[in-house]
C-alpha cells in the first residue's frame, strides 16, 4: 500500500498573491508615510532653530553682543577665543556640548550681522542642503 505525503508549505501560487498584496499595500502606504517623515523633518529643523535663536538670546544677554560669523554657533557651547572674546561669557548655551546638523545632516548657517534679519541670520537650506527650493527644499529661516 502507498501512503501518500502530505506537504507542509505554501505553493508558488500562494507566495506570489501574498507578495502582491504586499506591495500594494507599499505602494498605498509607502508615500503616506516618507510624506510624513519629510514634514516632521522640517517640523523639528524649524524647532531647532528656535532652539538656537533662545540660546542667541541668552548669550546676547551675558555678553551685550552676539557671535561673530567666524565663531558661529560653536560660540554657544564653549568660550569664543576669537575677537571679540567675551568677558560674560556664562555657557554653555545649549544643554548638548556639540552643535547638531539639520535633520538632513547639513550644517545650520549662521551670519552675523544677518542679510535679512537686523542681529543674525540663521537657517537649514532644507532637504536638498542648497539655497533657494520649494516644499522640503525650501530653507528654513529665523526670518
Amino acid at each position: 500500500m502507498r501512503t501518500v505525503m502530505k506537504s507542509k508549505g505554501f505553493t508558488l501560487i500562494e507566495m506570489l498573491v501574498v507578495i502582491v498584496i504586499i506591495g500594494v499595500l507599499g505602494a498605498i502606504v509607502g508615500p503616506r508615510f516618507f510624506g510624513k517623515a519629510d514634514q516632521a523633518k522640517v517640523a523639528a529643523a524649524k524647532a531647532q532653530t528656535e532652539i538656537f535663536s533662545m540660546a542667541l538670546n541668552s548669550y546676547y544677554l551675558d555678553t551685550g553682543y552676539f557671535p561673530t560669523t567666524q565663531q558661529g554657533l560653536k560660540a554657544l557651547v564653549e568660550r569664543p577665543s576669537s575677537p571679540p572674546v567675551p568677558d560674560n561669557w556664562r555657557g554653555p548655551y545649549l544643554s548638548k556640548m556639540t552643535i547638531p546638523t539639520d535633520p538632513w545632516s547639513h550644517p545650520y548657517v549662521y551670519t552675523c550681522p544677518g542679510k535679512h534679519h537686523p542681529d543674525y541670520d540663521l537657517l537649514s537650506y532644507g532637504k536638498d542642503g542648497k539655497a533657494g527650493g520649494t516644499g522640503d527644499d525650501a530653507e528654513i529661516t529665523n526670518y
